[in-house]
Order: C-alpha cells, then sequence, then structure tokens
C-alpha cells in the first residue's frame, strides 16, 4: 500500500514538473454551479456542478496550426512517393510538446495505420519515453518523409527535400524546448552534414535556435542491442534539459 502511494505521488509530481517545462504555472480553476429546489425535501435535494477547463490558449492555436499544415499538405502527389502509399503519416501528440522526436520516415506498420512509430521500433521509442516519465501523449513524434519509401528503404533526397518544408512548419508550429533526431538519415537531413551519427550523438546541437540531440534510431537498437546504454545516456541529457529527474536505465535488459 505505502509502495502504491509513493508511487502515484512520483507520477503527480513527474506531471507537474512537465507542465512546469511546458510553461503551465498554474492550474486552471474549475466552476461549480449548484442549484438547489427549495421546495424539495432533505432526502431529495440535489445539486449539479459542471466543472469545465478551457484549453491554454497555445495549444489551441498550435493544434490549429498543425491542422492547417495537414491541410496544405492535402492528398499529396508531388514526389514518388504518393504511388505505392496507403496512408500519409503526418504527425502524432501533444501541440504543444517540449520534447520532439523526429525520424526518418513511416513503415509497413505506420503505413498502414497512418501513426508514425507504432510498429516494433514505435514500441522501443514508446518505452524510451514512459522510462523519461513521459507519455506517447506528451511528446510529439514525426518523420521527414510521411510516406512509407518502397521497401522501407532510405528515403532519397528528391523525398526528403519535398517534405523538408512540412516539418519545419510543424517544428515551427509545436517550438519544443528539445528536438530528438533519431537515426542517421534524419540527422544528416535536419543538420545538412555527412558526418555519421556516432559522431554526432552524444551532446545538444544549436539548430535554428533550438536544442537538438541526435541518437541511434530505434530498429538500429533492435538490430544492435548494445547501443541502447549510448541511447539511454543521450535521453539522460535531453532529461536534464527539461529539468526530468534521471532514472535508472530501462534498456539495460
Amino acid at each position: 500500500m505505502k509502495n502504491g502511494i509513493k508511487e502515484l505521488l512520483q507520477d503527480v509530481k513527474t506531471h507537474l514538473e512537465y507542465q512546469k517545462i511546458m510553461g503551465v504555472t498554474e492550474m486552471p480553476k474549475s466552476s461549480c454551479h449548484c442549484e438547489e429546489s427549495a421546495r424539495t425535501t432533505k432526502q431529495s435535494h440535489k445539486s449539479s456542478c459542471n466543472k469545465e477547463i478551457a484549453t491554454p490558449p497555445s495549444v489551441a492555436r498550435n493544434d490549429t496550426k498543425l491542422k492547417e499544415i495537414r491541410a496544405e499538405i492535402g492528398d499529396c502527389k508531388r514526389c514518388k512517393l504518393c504511388k505505392a502509399r496507403k496512408n500519409i503519416v503526418f504527425g502524432v501528440g501533444d501541440p504543444n510538446a517540449a520534447l520532439m522526436f523526429i525520424g526518418e520516415g513511416p513503415g509497413a506498420d505506420e503505413d498502414e495505420q497512418g501513426e508514425p512509430f507504432v510498429g516494433r521500433a514505435g514500441q522501443l521509442l514508446t518505452k524510451i519515453i514512459i522510462a523519461m516519465g513521459l507519455k506517447r501523449e506528451d511528446v510529439y513524434i514525426a518523420n521527414c518523409v510521411k510516406c512509407r519509401p518502397p521497401n522501407n528503404r532510405a528515403p532519397e533526397p528528391d523525398e526528403l527535400d519535398t517534405c523538408m518544408p512540412f516539418l519545419m512548419k510543424q517544428i515551427e508550429a509545436i517550438k519544443p524546448k528539445v528536438i530528438v533526431c533519431l537515426g542517421a538519415t534524419a540527422a544528416k537531413d535536419i543538420l545538412k552534414t555527412e558526418v555519421p551519427i556516432s559522431k554526432l550523438r552524444g551532446k545538444f546541437l544549436d539548430w535554428n535556435g533550438y536544442k537538438l540531440m541526435p541518437t541511434f534510431h530505434p530498429a538500429f537498437l533492435l538490430r544492435n542491442p548494445n547501443m541502447k546504454r549510448p541511447v539511454w545516456e543521450d535521453m539522460q541529457t535531453v532529461m536534464k534539459e527539461l529539468g526530468l529527474k534521471s532514472r535508472i536505465n530501462p534498456l539495460a535488459k
């Protein structure tokens, strides 16, 4: 029982710390409107309380901007990736997120469901996010290209160039405090560099005024479990920047 209460208090504390990171300085007040009939007996007294919590203006604005970007993309046929795709995979998460993850492109599961990082690599990313004390709903997840490359090949330069303006607009709408680039393709495309991901990772890079952390892609970790530790070290650096408390390595197993 004591352990359960301790874990609950820790979860509440973590949630409040994250809200503080996102700029929420006070909790919205609820309004209670109670009406009682003067003619009813004591046993039949009833009151109705309507609690309304308004959506913060910044969240509503960012959500609207993201919807406008998605509408601009439409049923995109700007590059050859449209020929074989099933769904455009736009992005998912908190429109006011302090932390944004960017991968290279959708795989088969993502193409089928229309949501980024839902396959095996996505499950590992979710595990990492939870280990950081967050939930998928607390962050924003997107890709450099929004349509699946055939046979999960790496996106080609013309495909990346076509999609980049929309990713840039997503970043500008969300304005995250930290961006994590997952994998070499995403890091090289965004940073416009040929430096290997192994040399880029481990430290923040200043990119367009954003703190950007390159690290290995979850799919790479599935093939190379020994590289999980460096990724967790990168996430520890990200957590420190966001004011999240350090935790034990959940990827050690």
